[in-house]
């Protein structure tokens, strides 16, 4: 009896534990199930509980197996259709390229020998329309490429012909190319400018050469279609000649730089390094060079003006017979005026003196000027030993793929030797013109000394 009382209290706990939803709203075994009739009616209700929620699952468990397999049939009975649709177009498909083939064939017939001219049409509009995309009319007409672009589609097979009014077009344009190539015409367009800004400008289109305005030259960039102002303008004497030929009246012939390659001598031009920039590329050393020739050509200009003062005055001496103590000469004279009454060796010597106490003044800064000539071709070597140094530093990291990587010290050693010739041979020849000046003033005070001591002597000996 005990062993069946706890049987079945086992599967009552059972079913309650397996159904908790179901027995919310029954009599728990605790506080309900006192006897046997009542553990056995929890039982049945469980049992009751469970059929109806295993019914219902079968329910639904139908339900999504009789959708799933419409769902199929639809997607079964759609594959089928889209099969039938693309075994239909494939066929079309096909039918079209049969059709194209004929009618391509029946055009080449028809066209005969006018194939041959649409080739030849084809290929002059596609020449032309490149000349027009490289040439200087295109800034100031930028959108005449558009009806050759049209022609060349026409003549290339496409499925309109090339009219006559067309073709007639394409002479049209390359004779407005020829005829606009020897105008000179003023336009006004938007520029480009170095800061990459925008600007209105009135420029003037000297035929295909050049593009000029305000004083400057301009370019025509081919792979945007724009006009830009050139990031470096040329030298001084080819703006020069844009502001002359700009404000010439008409009937003047002025002169202007224009350049036959359309930009590319241009180009060339202002990549060459103006004067500053070849000073610069001297270094240090340069500067040292330049530095030195200023110093001596200001000293014998100095010197040379000084030499040039005392020699009129030496001469403005030589027709006076008094002394003027503002010159050399004047100053030897005095010596002789004071010592009049002594010998002739006496005399020789106090002139002698008096010489050499006016040669200094007169031989000053001839010895540095001289220096400065021998000692900047020296420097001008020492550049170029260190140019040559950085040159072979820059191949033994770089090696010599890239020219542009030894062209600093290239150019040190280049630039450096030139400028101690450019400083060394004026300032030779002005050394040579100071001293001869000097030579000149001090060969006249001998002159006159010897002169004065001749005098002497044969008053001395007239008197003995």
């Amino acid at each position: 009896m005990r062993k069946l009382f706890t049987t079945i209290a086992a599967l009552s706990f059972a079913g309650m534990a397996s159904f908790a939803n179901a027995q919310d709203s029954q009599p728990t075994a605790g506080s309900q199930a006192n006897d046997l009739d009542a553990l056995l009616e929890l039982v049945r209700q469980g049992k009751t509980a469970e059929t109806e929620a295993n019914r219902q699952r079968e329910q639904r468990f139908a339900a999504a197996r009789d959708n799933q397999a419409r769902l199929l049939q639809e997607a079964n009975d759609e594959r089928t259709q889209q099969e039938r649709l693309a075994a239909e177009y494939e066929q079309r498909f096909q039918d079209n390229e049969t059709e194209i083939a004929n009618e391509q064939d029946r055009l080449n017939k028809r066209l005969g020998t006018l194939s041959e001219l649409f080739g030849v049409l084809q290929q002059v509009a596609g020449d032309t329309r490149s000349v027009f995309a490289g040439s200087l009319i295109s800034a100031q007409y930028p959108d005449r490429s558009a009806p050759l672009s049209a022609l060349i589609e026409k003549a290339s097979g496409g499925s309109d012909l090339p009219s006559i009014e067309e073709m007639e077009g394409l002479w049209a344009a390359m004779q407005g190319e020829m005829t606009e190539s020897g105008k000179i015409s003023s336009f006004t367009t938007t520029v480009t400018t170095p800061d990459g800004g925008k600007e209105t400008v009135e420029l003037t289109r000297v035929g295909d050469f050049s593009i000029i305005g305000n004083g400057k030259y301009y370019n025509y960039d081919v792979a945007n279609g724009e006009v830009t102002e050139l990031g470096r303008q040329p030298d001084a004497r080819f703006t020069s000649s844009v502001e002359n030929y700009l404000s010439a009246s008409s009937g003047e012939i002025v002169t202007l730089g224009m350049d036959p390659s359309r930009g590319q001598l241009m180009s060339m031009l202002i990549q060459a390094p103006s004067l500053k920039e070849r000073v610069d590329q001297g270094g240090e050393v340069g500067y040292l060079i330049l530095a030195l020739g200023a110093i001596g050509m200001f000293f014998a200009v100095i010197h040379a003006l000084y030499l040039i003062v005392k020699s009129g005055q030496v001469k403005a001496q030589i027709k006076n017979d008094t002394p003027n103590l503002n010159n050399p000469l004047g100053r030897v004279l005095q010596v002789y005026q004071d010592n009049k009454n002594v010998d002739v060796e006496t005399l020789e010597l106090k002139l002698d003196e008096a010489i050499l106490k006016e040669t200094p003044a007169l031989e000053r800064f001839l010895n540095m000027i001289k220096l400065i000539s021998a000692v900047a071709p020296l420097f001008g070597l020492l550049g170029t030993v260190i140019g040559m140094i950085a040159t072979f530093q820059s191949i033994t990291l770089f090696g010599t793929g890239d020219p542009k990587l030894m062209a600093n010290g290239i150019s040190q050693a280049l630039v450096t030797t030139v400028e101690g010739l450019v400083v060394a041979i004026p300032t030779l020849l002005a050394h040579s013109f100071v001293a001869g000046m000097s030579k000149n003033v001090i060969h006249i005070l001998e002159e006159q000394s010897a002169g004065i001591i001749a005098a002497h002597a044969e008053k001395e000996a007239a008197n003995g």
